[in-house]
Protein backbone atom coordinates (compact mmCIF):
# COMPACT_ATOMS: atom_id res chain seq x y z
CA UNK A 1 0.00 0.00 0.00
CA UNK A 2 1.39 3.41 -0.91
CA UNK A 3 2.38 5.85 1.81
CA UNK A 4 -0.29 8.33 0.70
CA UNK A 5 -3.03 5.70 0.59
CA UNK A 6 -2.04 4.40 4.04
CA UNK A 7 -2.24 7.92 5.51
CA UNK A 8 -5.58 8.55 3.81
CA UNK A 9 -7.11 5.28 5.00
CA UNK A 10 -5.71 5.34 8.53
CA UNK A 11 -5.34 9.04 9.21
CA UNK A 12 -2.17 11.02 9.30
CA UNK A 13 0.01 10.82 12.40
CA UNK A 14 1.18 14.35 11.67
CA UNK A 15 -0.80 17.57 11.67
CA UNK A 16 -2.07 18.51 8.23
CA UNK A 17 -1.71 16.18 5.30
CA UNK A 18 -4.32 13.56 4.61
CA UNK A 19 -7.58 13.04 6.43
CA UNK A 20 -9.01 9.71 7.43
CA UNK A 21 -11.61 8.75 4.89
CA UNK A 22 -10.61 11.41 2.36
CA UNK A 23 -10.80 9.88 -1.14
CA UNK A 24 -7.29 9.02 -2.38
CA UNK A 25 -8.15 10.14 -5.92
CA UNK A 26 -9.15 13.60 -4.67
CA UNK A 27 -5.92 13.90 -2.68
CA UNK A 28 -3.85 12.90 -5.71
CA UNK A 29 -5.66 15.46 -7.89
CA UNK A 30 -5.00 18.23 -5.38
CA UNK A 31 -1.33 17.29 -5.07
CA UNK A 32 -0.87 17.09 -8.84
CA UNK A 33 -2.73 20.36 -9.40
CA UNK A 34 -0.63 22.32 -6.90
CA UNK A 35 2.63 20.67 -7.97
CA UNK A 36 1.90 21.50 -11.61
CA UNK A 37 0.87 25.12 -11.13
CA UNK A 38 2.98 26.16 -8.14
CA UNK A 39 5.96 23.82 -8.65
CA UNK A 40 5.79 22.77 -5.02
CA UNK A 41 7.27 19.43 -3.99
CA UNK A 42 5.20 16.57 -2.60
CA UNK A 43 6.37 17.02 1.00
CA UNK A 44 5.34 20.68 1.04
CA UNK A 45 1.88 19.95 -0.36
CA UNK A 46 1.09 16.89 1.77
CA UNK A 47 2.06 18.76 4.95
CA UNK A 48 -0.59 21.42 4.32
CA UNK A 49 -3.73 21.20 6.41
CA UNK A 50 -6.59 19.77 4.37
CA UNK A 51 -8.52 23.05 4.25
CA UNK A 52 -5.41 25.04 3.39
CA UNK A 53 -4.59 22.66 0.51
CA UNK A 54 -8.14 23.02 -0.81
CA UNK A 55 -7.93 26.79 -0.46
CA UNK A 56 -4.72 26.90 -2.52
CA UNK A 57 -6.43 24.78 -5.19
CA UNK A 58 -9.38 27.17 -5.23
CA UNK A 59 -7.11 30.22 -5.48
CA UNK A 60 -5.09 28.78 -8.37
CA UNK A 61 -8.33 27.78 -10.09
CA UNK A 62 -9.75 31.30 -9.68
CA UNK A 63 -6.61 32.88 -11.14
CA UNK A 64 -6.69 30.51 -14.12
CA UNK A 65 -10.37 31.15 -14.73
CA UNK A 66 -9.91 34.92 -14.54
CA UNK A 67 -6.95 34.90 -16.94
CA UNK A 68 -8.21 32.27 -19.38
CA UNK A 69 -12.00 32.34 -19.08
CA UNK A 70 -14.39 29.95 -17.36
CA UNK A 71 -14.34 27.18 -19.97
CA UNK A 72 -10.61 26.60 -20.26
CA UNK A 73 -10.50 23.35 -18.24
CA UNK A 74 -7.77 24.59 -15.91
CA UNK A 75 -9.78 24.46 -12.72
CA UNK A 76 -9.39 21.79 -10.06
CA UNK A 77 -13.18 21.39 -10.23
CA UNK A 78 -13.00 20.25 -13.87
CA UNK A 79 -10.65 17.45 -12.80
CA UNK A 80 -13.13 15.95 -10.32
Amino acid sequence: MSEVRARVQHGSARPGGALKGYPPDALHREIAFLAYYLHWDYATIIELEHRERQRWCAEVSAINQKINGDDDGRSIETLR
